[in-house]
């Protein structure tokens, strides 16, 4: 995982199952090779997490699939 403060021209999106509310969700950004850039939506301004594609992936689907 890495950081990075330049996050201009970045497009960001939030979960599907967002509740709707800006201050329960973190938001990502598609189109970047081999990284996925994850910010909080609450404080834009903070670093950006970047996460290894294949990490994120996984990290996905064990939320998806309910395991701990």
């Amino acid at each position: 995982m890495r950081t990075t403060h330049n996050t201009a021209g970045i497009t960001w999106r939030k979960s599907s199952y967002s509740d709707g509310g800006d201050n329960n969700c973190v938001e990502v950004a598609d189109g970047f090779s081999g990284v996925v850039p994850v910010r909080d939506s609450k404080d834009p301004d903070s670093p950006v997490l970047c996460f290894p594609a294949a990490a994120w992936s996984s990290f996905i689907q064990t939320v998806k699939g309910g395991r701990s």
